[in-house]
This record gives structure tokens, C-alpha cells and sequence, in this order.
């Protein structure tokens, strides 16, 4: 791990030059871009996999740090304005640390925290995943997953998402690419009124496509995500440690 450090605080570093001010004046707000914000932070910060459907075992892991880039543009003036006119803001870079444990049966559990330099974004996420097939040499792998995030360290901004899909991965030497689709509902509300007295409050459902690959290096290991939510797209990149 001690060799992941150093790419840590490049990450870090990279995410500070680009990321936002302190989200303070939702009261800046009209509901309308309220909802362009609420849907663009649905894209951003819902769970992103970044891994094959096929189980780890029970003597499984995954440890790794993630970084996701998501578009979005079309939130940007709003966002500007819930964090004092700071800053324009078209790409929002998440930086995350990332572990998954395999259990019997199937079973993975995983688990990601994130702090967004610069800004008072906090973010946990959590997924729980049963391979409904567990793959082999002629067989894909085939999962569903129940996954959850949720948003602190914002005073003014009650978020969290859920989400539901379905994937599918099949082994190729060291190359394992994987697709998936399902289902974003996500709950954003503001403790404070908008412009003119408006409450800030949005519930809606994204749809998710996304494909990847994981490469598998011995003891290190990498993955590649595209990811389309609600419209909008996100890449994510891991690297670390997958046995």
C-alpha cells in the first residue's frame, strides 16, 4: 500500500485545482436549478462499481483508490451560485478509498469513503452483491447489486442515492471486461428556501448503463469505468490490490 501513497496525493492534488468552493448558499437557488444540481450530483456521486461481475470468494479482496470524472456542465452556473459565485465548475473529480470483501455463497460486500478537496462534500457508499452466476472457463459471471451513497459535510444539503443493477463478466487472461445496466433513485433536499420562498426539495429515478474492464497483474490490479447516469457520463479509474 505504501506504493499507492505517493498516487494518492497526485490524486488529491489534481482534484483540488478542479474542484468547486463550499456549497453555502442554496439559498441562491430557483427550484430549476436546484433540480439541474440535484441530477448532476445524482450522476456524480451514486455508487460506481468499477469491478467484474464474478465473486471474490471467500478469501477474497479488493483494496484499492478510485477516482471518478463526471461531466457536469449542465449544473455548473447552478453550482456557482450554492457555493457563493467561487467558481465555474464543468467536471467534478471524487477521489475515493475502496475495499470489497468476498463472503460464501456468492456473496461480495464493499465499502468507499471520499472527501472532495476543496470543497465540504463528504461521501460513503456501500454495495452489497450476489452473483446470481459465478462464471468459469466457458461461463460468464452474472450479479445483481444493491448499493447505497450518501452525502455529509454539507449543512444545507440532505443527499443520498440508491441504486439496483444487474452485471455480467467473463475472464480473458488477465482481462476481465464487464457491463451492467440499472436504476438511480436519488433524494436531495435543501435546509434552507430557494429564490422567492421556493422549497428545495427533488425525488426522481436515473437510469445506468456502464461497461469496463478489470486487468489483473498478479497482486496489483486495475479497472477502467464508463458510466452514463441520468444522461450524463463518468470515468473511473482504480488501482490497487485484488486477490
Amino acid at each position: 500500500m505504501k506504493k499507492l501513497f505517493p498516487l494518492l496525493c497526485l490524486i488529491a492534488g489534481f482534484s483540488s485545482a478542479a474542484s468547486a468552493a463550499d456549497i453555502s448558499t442554496m439559498q441562491n437557488l430557483a427550484q430549476a436549478e436546484f433540480k439541474l444540481l440535484s441530477e448532476d450530483l445524482g450522476s456524480a456521486l451514486s455508487y460506481k462499481p468499477v469491478t467484474p461481475a464474478e465473486p471474490l470468494g471467500i478469501t477474497g479482496f479488493d483494496l484499492g483508490i478510485e477516482v471518478t470524472s463526471t461531466d457536469i456542465s449542465k449544473s455548473s452556473a447552478a453550482l456557482s451560485k450554492a457555493s457563493g459565485g467561487g467558481s465555474t465548475l464543468d467536471t467534478l473529480i471524487v477521489p475515493k478509498l475502496h475495499v470489497a470483501k468476498g463472503l460464501p455463497f456468492g456473496i461480495d460486500v464493499a465499502a468507499f469513503v471520499s472527501s472532495i478537496p476543496t470543497t465540504n462534500i463528504k461521501l460513503v457508499g456501500a454495495e452489497l452483491r450476489y452473483a446470481i452466476i459465478e462464471g468459469g472457463v466457458a461461463m460468464p459471471a452474472v450479479a445483481i447489486r444493491g448499493a447505497m451513497t450518501r452525502l455529509s459535510g454539507v449543512d444545507q444539503l440532505a443527499f443520498d442515492t440508491k441504486s439496483l443493477d444487474l452485471s455480467i463478466s467473463k475472464g480473458i487472461l488477465m482481462f476481465t471486461p464487464y457491463a451492467g445496466v440499472g436504476q438511480v433513485w436519488v433524494n436531495s433536499e435543501a435546509n434552507v428556501t430557494g429564490v422567492s420562498g421556493v422549497t428545495l426539495a427533488e425525488s426522481f429515478t436515473q437510469s445506468k448503463v456502464f461497461v469496463g474492464t478489470n486487468i489483473n497483474l498478479g497482486l496489483a490490479n486495475f479497472a477502467l469505468e464508463g458510466d452514463t447516469t441520468g444522461g450524463t457520463k463518468s470515468y473511473s479509474l482504480k488501482m490497487g490490490f485484488r486477490w
